[in-house]
Parts: structure tokens; C-alpha cells; sequence
């Protein structure tokens, strides 16, 4: 005959009906062994007959079936938190910006800021489809579009391409030599700008950007000596320079005209007794 059902659990002592302890969920029912058909105890994890493991029989009860609950819905948390960060992922990334001159006054800009006015319009194009000098001239613009903002952080970042840029040219004419010593006088690089002056000045003796590099990395450096020798050489050679109608003096006129001014300045003040 089968054993009567225990009015308190044999695993954790509670009172205790039918099948299933309500607290821990420990069966009240007698079982059997599966392989020898022993007849175990309630709590028997093991055959005292064949040495078997027995298959637990509890149910569920309120405190796992609460963990059940929780750990569904951590699940569905992290589901829901995949499914979002692969579709935000997905999502294009914004457009870059234009990498256009702003066309700023040119007075309104540092000495090594000065630059042609030459607006790009429209979004940026891939500059890997460029040649060197493509990318070169378009991230020079956008650098300098940036130093107008002050957006330090841009310019920077373009910079080391820029440079990049320049170093793959096949020929480095006195134009992009100018743009190069003005991106190294951006990040105060000033050893390589000299450098550039006196590579312009080799190439071509009495060019007006040699002495416009040198006077301007000197000021920049608070070398007042240096600064008047560029200033001198240049006025010096300006009306010669400027009557030969280099392309690259028309292009950039406004920087050429600033410093004329700033260097007869400073000459009418150290001359006035």
C-alpha cells in the first residue's frame, strides 16, 4: 500500500497538503527509483539501493517563480537594448561640413591667417577621389575656415593631412610652399615655416612671402629684431616685387597690403624721435 501524505514537509518542517510543500516546493509524494524501482524517501537525491541520481521533484514556488519573472524581463531589457543600439548604429552619420573659405575680412585674422577668399559652395566631396593638390588647396581652406571660428580643435585635426597632403605633391610651387608655413605657423610649429621662407627665398630672391613668413613666425615668437629685418627686406623690395604681377601676389593681395602697412608702421614709430 502506498505510504500516507505527510502533514508537514519532510525537507523544510512547514505544514504541508497535497502534492507539493507550498514553501519550498519539496514533493510530499513517495517516488521510486527509475532503475530499480526502489521506493525513496521524499527528499532521497540518491537510491540507497542502486546508488542513482533522482530526478528532483518540486514545483516552482512563489520565490522561484518571482526569479523566473525577473530574470524574463532582464532578458527582454537586453533585447530591447540590442535591437536598438544595432538600428542607432545603422543610422548614416552626418554630413561634413563645406570645407569653404568664409570669406572673412582679412583684417579681421591673424598674419598667419591670411588667405585668398575662395568660396567652395555645397557639401565637401570625397577628397580621397582628389589629387594631391586638390586636397591639399581644399583642406588648407577648410583649416582656415576653422582658425576664423576659433575652432582650435579642427584645425588641429586637418592639419597633420594638409601637410600630408603637401608632401605627396609632384610640385610644390611657391604658392603652396606660402600655404604650408601658414599651417605650421597655426600650430606654432615655427622651425619648418623658417624653413619654407628660406626655400622661397632661394628660389626665388626677394619674394615677398619669404619676408612675410619670417616677419610673421617672429612676431609670433616676440623676436623684435627678426621681425624688423623681414619687415625691412620687404619693404625693400615691395615696389620691384609687386610691378612684376606674380599670380600668387594678385591672389593674395590683402595679406601682402596688411603687413606692408603693419611693418611702415612700426618704421614711422621707431624713426619718430
Amino acid at each position: 500500500m502506498p505510504n500516507p501524505i505527510p502533514l508537514s514537509c519532510p525537507a523544510c518542517g512547514a505544514a504541508a497538503s497535497g502534492n507539493f510543500c507550498s514553501s519550498c516546493g519539496a514533493s510530499l509524494t513517495p517516488r521510486s527509483c527509475g532503475f530499480c524501482h526502489a521506493e525513496l524517501s521524499a527528499q532521497a537525491r540518491f537510491c540507497h539501493r542502486c546508488g542513482h541520481a533522482v530526478a528532483s521533484a518540486t514545483r516552482a514556488g512563489p520565490r522561484s517563480e518571482r526569479t523566473a519573472w525577473l530574470v524574463a524581463a532582464v532578458l527582454c531589457v537586453l533585447l530591447v537594448g540590442g535591437i536598438v543600439y544595432k538600428v542607432s548604429g545603422g543610422a548614416p552619420a552626418a554630413p561634413a561640413p563645406d570645407m569653404a573659405n568664409t570669406g572673412a575680412d582679412s583684417r579681421d585674422r591673424t598674419p598667419a591667417q591670411q588667405l585668398p577668399d575662395q568660396a567652395l559652395q555645397g557639401r565637401a566631396p570625397d577628397i580621397s577621389t582628389m589629387t594631391p593638390r586638390e586636397r591639399f588647396d581644399r583642406l588648407f581652406n577648410r583649416i582656415m575656415q576653422a582658425a576664423e571660428r576659433g575652432d582650435s580643435l579642427e584645425v588641429r585635426r586637418f592639419i597633420p593631412m594638409a601637410l600630408g597632403a603637401y608632401q605627396q605633391l609632384d610640385d610644390r610651387d611657391v604658392d603652396a610652399q606660402y600655404h604650408a608655413a601658414v599651417l605650421h605657423l597655426e600650430v606654432g610649429d615655427f622651425a619648418p615655416a623658417y624653413a619654407l621662407a628660406d626655400t622661397i627665398l632661394q628660389k626665388s630672391p626677394h619674394h615677398l612671402f619669404g619676408y612675410l613668413i619670417r616677419g610673421t613666425a617672429a612676431r609670433f615668437q616676440d623676436d623684435g629684431a627678426a621681425r624688423a629685418r623681414a619687415e625691412r627686406d620687404f619693404l625693400t623690395n615691395y615696389r620691384a616685387e609687386m610691378a612684376a604681377n606674380r599670380a600668387e601676389y594678385l591672389e593674395h593681395k590683402p595679406a601682402i597690403e596688411e603687413f606692408k602697412a603693419e611693418a611702415e608702421a612700426r618704421k614711422n614709430v621707431n624713426q619718430s624721435p
